[in-house]
C-alpha cells in the first residue's frame, strides 16, 4: 500500500469509526498530503510503514519555517493520530512521532463582540433585500443559540421546535444536542422563513434546509464569512471577527450574566469542560464583580 492507500483507509475510519465531520477529516488529510508533499520534494521514497522519526522530525523542522506555533501543534496531533491508527491496525510497532513535542504556547482568549457592537452589526444589515433578512435571521441564530457555522449552514427546518422552545443542533462528530432558543431569534426566522423562503426556487435535496442562497441551495461557510466581514467593514468595526466570534460572544455573556461553566458546556456542546473555559473570556472587571458578590472576606 502507498501513502495514498493508507490515506484513504484512514479516512473511512475517521469516517465510520470515529464519526468524525467531513471538515475535521479534510484537516487531518491535509496534514498527511504535506507530509507527503515534503517527502516528494526531497525525493525520499519510504512508507507509512517504514518512516523514521528522524524523517518526520525533519520535517517537522521544515513546517516551523512557515507556521505558527499554534498549526505547527496541530500538525503534529494530527500526525500522531494517524501513525497511532497504523498501529491499531497492526502496521506498525512504533509511533514515530512518540518523542515530538508539541511547541509551547499561551491560551489564546478568543475575541469577543459587546451587545452593543452586535447590535450594530445587525443593524447595518439591509433588509430592502430578501437576503437581508436571511442575513439577520442568521446572525440572530449564531448569536442567539451559540452556534458553529457549519451547525447554521446544515440547519433543517425539521429541526426547529419553536413550540417547546428548542432547535436540534447537529454538531461535531453528528452528535446532537437540543438548544434553547429565545423569542427574538424565532421571530426574525420564522419572518424569513414564511415571508422570504417560500419565493426562492429550491432546489431538489435542500427542501429542509432551513438557509438558501439565491439559486435555492444550502449556503457555503465561506458565504457566511463573508457576510460577517461586509458587516464589519461598513461599521467600521475595529477587531477581526468571523461567525465563531458570536460564538465566543455568546458563551461569554452568559458566563457573565451568571451562567454556570457546565451549563455552558452542554449549550455549545464541548464534550470537555477544558474547551469551554478556552472559549470563554473573561475581563478582570467581571472577576471583580465576582469576587465582591461571592467572597466571604470582600
Amino acid at each position: 500500500m502507498n501513502w495514498n492507500s493508507f490515506l484513504k483507509s484512514y479516512q473511512s475510519y475517521l469516517r465510520i469509526e470515529r464519526g468524525l465531520s467531513k471538515n475535521t477529516i479534510d484537516n487531518y488529510s491535509f496534514d498527511i498530503e504535506r507530509l507527503t508533499l515534503f517527502l516528494g520534494n526531497n525525493k525520499m521514497e519510504v512508507s507509512p510503514i517504514k518512516i523514521s522519526d528522524e524523517t518526520i522530525q525533519q520535517f517537522i523542522y521544515s513546517v516551523s519555517k512557515e507556521v505558527n506555533p499554534r498549526s505547527q501543534a496541530r500538525i503534529i496531533s494530527g500526525l500522531k493520530s494517524f501513525f497511532s491508527y497504523l498501529i491499531f491496525e497492526d502496521y506498525r510497532q512504533d509511533n514515530p512521532l512518540e518523542l515530538i513535542e508539541s511547541p509551547k504556547m499561551g491560551r489564546k482568549l478568543p475575541d469577543t463582540l459587546s451587545l452593543s457592537d452586535i447590535d450594530k452589526l445587525i443593524t447595518a444589515i439591509d433588509l430592502s433585500s430578501n437576503e437581508g433578512e436571511r442575513n439577520r435571521a442568521m446572525l440572530e441564530t449564531l448569536y442567539g443559540c451559540g452556534l458553529r457555522v457549519s451547525e447554521l449552514v446544515a440547519l433543517k427546518i425539521s429541526d426547529l421546535f419553536f413550540d417547546e422552545g428548542f432547535i436540534k443542533i447537529t454538531g461535531k462528530g453528528n452528535k446532537q444536542r437540543f438548544v434553547p432558543i429565545g423569542n427574538v431569534t424565532q421571530k426574525y426566522i420564522e419572518i424569513y422563513k414564511n415571508r422570504i423562503r417560500p419565493h426562492l426556487n429550491i432546489q431538489k435535496g435542500h427542501e429542509d434546509t432551513l438557509f438558501l442562497n439565491r439559486r435555492g441551495r444550502q449556503l457555503t461557510r465561506a458565504m457566511i464569512f463573508t457576510i460577517i466581514k461586509d458587516l464589519a467593514v461598513k461599521i467600521e468595526l475595529q477587531k477581526v471577527i468571523s461567525p465563531h466570534t458570536f460564538r465566543h460572544s455568546y458563551a461569554t455573556h452568559l458566563l457573565e450574566n451568571g451562567a454556570d461553566l457546565r451549563s455552558i458546556q452542554l449549550l455549545l456542546g464541548h464534550e470537555s469542560i477544558t474547551t469551554t473555559e478556552i472559549y470563554v473570556h473573561l475581563d478582570k472587571k467581571h472577576l471583580t464583580q465576582v469576587l465582591n458578590k461571592f467572597h466571604p472576606r470582600k
